[in-house]
């Protein structure tokens, strides 16, 4: 692709890519994946896929976006369309491998014992507060705060209930709370007074 062509693309609205992507323009698709491959890939690291798997899930989400380019109609941001093919193609590979029935038994069950304050420094990355939720808190919060996806399109994505969704993202925000927490017991909760 020339230089000239990069710069085109480049200028062009997702709506405008996507469109010359139905029609057979490649290099439209890959300023799209361009643009959009690194939160994908983002994402899908705080469901819980780990290096290799989220860019192997991203790959097959862009594959698979790629050849359902023509559904995509503009009425949403391409990066939320493709987010959730990518949530969607990440929650197939879990159940193949059966691993989303015990992981969300985990969540329901919680786990009351263990720690939910930060590290010994006091500081504590969201990335690996995460890693304490349970996967179906993991998965919900990250699809509605990390790709910002209201609780309806979570609940399409992941194929459950609306409730469902809503009490795991409130489970998942609160035990984040707790866990972010400044030391010294002062939660988030606590410091706000008629909430």
């Amino acid at each position: 692709m020339s230089g000239s062509q990069q710069t085109r693309l480049a200028s062009l609205h997702d709506v405008e890519l996507a469109t010359l992507a139905a029609a057979g323009d490649r290099s439209s698709f890959g300023e799209l994946v361009r643009r959009h491959g690194s939160g994908v890939r983002g994402l899908l690291r705080r469901m819980g896929a780990q290096g290799a798997e989220a860019d192997d899930v991203a790959q097959d989400a862009f594959l698979a976006a790629f050849e359902g380019i023509a559904e995509y109609r503009g009425e949403g941001a391409f990066a939320g369309w493709v987010k959730k093919i990518a949530a969607r193609q990440y929650l197939r590979r879990l159940q193949r491998e059966k691993r989303l029935a015990a992981l969300a038994l985990e969540a329901e069950e919680g786990e009351p014992g263990s720690p939910v304050h930060a590290d010994a420094a006091g500081r504590i990355d969201l990335d690996e507060a995460l890693k304490t939720l349970g996967a179906a808190e993991r998965l919900c919060v990250s699809m509605c705060y990390g790709a910002g996806l209201s609780h309806g399109e979570a609940a399409e994505a992941l194929n459950l209930p609306l409730g469902t969704v809503k009490s795991h993202v409130k489970r998942g925000l609160e035990k984040l709370r707790t866990r972010l927490a400044p030391p010294g017991g002062a939660s988030l909760e606590g410091s706000r007074a008629n909430g």
